[in-house]
């Protein structure tokens, strides 16, 4: 489950939205852990693949994250369940962390709860976007 530390403002593009709803409707009786994205979305500010800004985390991003209790560092790709893979570093958006970073900019601090607690992460960089990229149909 993610926490945000500050009051944002969550970037989800069109596309992604068209993509990530009917993703969840499809898992919500499989699941029950979506409520932490199903919430993330109902907030967000859904906008043209054009508008996004170049440092939020979209669908198909790479960022670099700090862990602000170890100092690790952490890259990942923000990616749709089936083309999830933690050893090619490809985190799910249904993933607690997945969701977590959905709609990140450079700079914001989240949390993460894992089995041993909070983890607080820090963007520290989005190495790729494929709105920034230009890639708008991903």
């Amino acid at each position: 489950m993610s926490t945000p530390t500050k009051t944002r403002t969550i970037y989800i593009t069109e596309a992604d939205m068209r993509r990530l709803q009917p993703l969840i409707e499809a898992m919500k009786n499989s699941r029950d852990d979506l409520g932490g994205l199903q919430r993330e979305l109902a907030q967000a500010r859904v906008i043209a693949s054009k508008d996004v800004p170049a440092d939020v985390i979209t669908m198909n991003s790479k960022a670099r994250l700090k862990n602000l209790e170890s100092g690790e560092e952490l890259i990942y790709t923000l990616v749709f369940p089936d083309q999830a893979n933690i050893d090619h570093g490809k985190i799910s958006v249904v993933a607690p962390i997945g969701t977590a970073m959905l709609g990140q900019r450079v700079g914001d601090v989240f949390k993460w709860t894992v089995p041993a607690g909070a983890v607080r992460l820090r963007v520290e960089e989005v190495l790729y976007q494929p709105e920034a990229a230009g890639q708008f149909n991903q």
